[in-house]
């Protein structure tokens, strides 16, 4: 089912999620099925369970194209339940963003090129995997939402936020 997806300034936003303790059941199928069924319908790359009012540490993400990120390579569909995120490299790198939750926006935004990321799937299964360039930046984004941050709350200089069709009238810059 397609849910209501909440904007920013809706304080629920603000809160840390809590971690998820059972597994396998119906009731977190369908919240998971309800957040990839939301993240299509607004075409997202992402979504984690606080941007539809549940709080709890899920995110699923993934995608083969995508037209919000049209250069983006692919990513795997990943549901990812209490996750942790560890950099393991010494790099960040600068690049837009935008978020459901923050319709029309864009920010650039520093984040880890290299991470390692762990968490459990649905039945409760480990999954645990590397990641680099716009995989890294996605789960980082996601989990982000899982301890109440949004990404302009990371935007260091805010000459560098506004509407993306005033920032790019020709359309979204390629991905550096």
């Amino acid at each position: 089912m397609i849910r209501e997806v909440l904007r920013m300034g809706d304080a629920r936003l603000w809160r840390r999620a809590n971690p998820v303790t059972t597994f396998g059941t119906d009731a977190l199928a369908g919240l998971v099925t309800d957040l990839w069924d939301t993240m299509a319908a607004r075409g997202g790359v992402g979504i984690a369970a606080p941007q539809i009012g549940v709080e709890l540490r899920v995110v699923v993400f993934g995608f083969d194209a995508s037209e919000r990120y049209p250069d983006a390579p692919p990513v795997p569909r990943t549901v990812l339940l209490n996750p942790l995120i560890r950099p393991t490299g010494v790099h960040e790198e600068s690049d837009w963003e935008g978020c459901l939750s923050v319709p029309g926006l864009r920010g650039r935004v520093s984040r880890w090129t290299e991470i390692e990321y762990e968490g459990v799937d649905i039945d409760g299964a480990i999954v645990r995997r590397t990641a680099s360039g716009f995989h890294a930046r996605v789960v980082q984004h996601e989990c982000d939402h899982l301890d109440g941050i949004l990404y302009p709350l990371r935007i260091t200089d805010l000459h560098h936020f506004g509407y993306a069709d005033v920032l790019f009238p020709n359309g979204l810059p390629v991905e550096e």
